[in-house]
């Protein structure tokens, strides 16, 4: 290498912030129980839908390779934007349960009907981690 060369050096990758590591590891281990506990989120699919089982097993994938895309920059933004549609779309699944909460016991009703409004605060969390400038 000639010494007139310049050299240049990109910067190193961000950090990740507190709000991208708790997000990153919730989605993983939510998605991870899919599987673990695949009889619970079985039970609170939409009867109308088809297939639940599978539409769990899916959505658990979904939700783990989310989560690890949420720890990685590279696929930060693109994996923020599957979590946002994945939030959106398991939604009639928590309404589900609060409108049938007979058949959860193990839950008090009104739990199930106060978590509703939580679903828009892990939209603005991921939107957060993954969305806005850090």
């Amino acid at each position: 290498m000639a010494s007139d060369e310049a050299i240049t050096i990109e910067a190193a990758p961000k950090r990740l912030t507190m709000l991208q590591l708790i997000t990153g590891i919730a989605f993983m281990t939510t998605g991870t129980l899919h599987f673990v506990a695949e009889k619970f989120f079985t039970a609170i699919v939409p009867k109308s839908l088809p297939n639940p089982k599978l539409l769990v097993y899916v959505s658990g994938v979904a939700e783990f390779a989310g989560g690890l895309g949420v720890l990685i920059p590279g696929t930060r933004r693109l994996a923020g934007k599957g979590l946002l549609a994945l939030l959106i779309a398991v939604f009639p699944a928590n309404i589900n349960m609060a409108v049938n909460a007979d058949r959860f016991k193990q839950f008090p009703a009104w739990s199930l009907w106060a978590r509703l409004p939580l679903q828009f605060l892990m939209i603005r969390q991921v939107w957060k981690a993954t969305q806005s400038k850090h």
